[in-house]
C-alpha cells in the first residue's frame, strides 16, 4: 500500500510539472513582445522594420520629419524635445489605438505600423495634450 500511494503522488507530480512546463512554453511563444499597447493593437507591425519618421515633440505640437507618405510598414519615433512627458498615438484605417510608451524630456521610443491608403491621425495621448495642439494628419496614398 505504501508503493501505491508514493506511485500515485509521484504520478501527480510528474503530470503537474509537465503541465506547468506546457503553459510556460506556450507563454513564452505567444508572440507577444513587451510593447504595452503596441503590440497587442490593431495595425502593430514588426518593431524596427519599415521606413523611418521621426516625430519630433515639443510643448505643444508634433514635427515629422516627412510630408509625404505611401502605403507601407513606418517605424515612427517619438523623440521628446519638450520640458514635459509626451507619447505619441496613431488612429486610422487598420491602425486603432496603436502607442508608444510615456517618454520624459530628452528620451525618444518608436512604434512600428503597417499604414494603408486613407488618413490617420498621430497625437499626444497625455490627458490635454491633444487639445492643446499635439495632434496631426497623415494622408496616405
Amino acid at each position: 500500500m505504501v508503493i501505491a500511494k508514493k506511485t500515485a503522488r509521484t504520478a501527480f507530480r510528474t503530470t503537474a510539472l509537465a503541465f506547468s512546463a506546457a503553459l510556460l512554453v506556450a507563454a513564452c511563444s505567444s508572440g507577444g513582445g513587451g510593447g504595452g499597447k503596441a503590440s497587442d493593437s490593431t495595425g502593430a507591425a514588426k518593431a524596427g522594420s519599415g521606413t523611418k519618421v521621426t516625430v519630433t515633440e515639443t510643448e505643444f505640437a508634433l514635427k515629422l520629419s516627412r510630408s509625404s507618405f505611401t502605403p507601407g510598414t513606418y517605424t515612427f519615433t517619438a523623440d521628446n524635445a519638450g520640458t514635459t512627458t509626451h507619447a505619441l498615438e496613431l488612429d486610422g484605417p487598420g491602425v486603432s489605438d496603436v502607442r508608444t510608451k510615456n517618454i520624459s524630456s530628452g528620451q525618444n521610443t518608436s512604434v512600428t505600423v503597417m499604414l494603408k491608403k486613407g488618413t490617420y491621425e498621430l497625437y499626444c495621448p497625455v490627458d490635454g495634450h491633444r487639445q492643446l495642439g499635439m495632434k496631426t494628419d497623415v494622408k496616405v496614398g
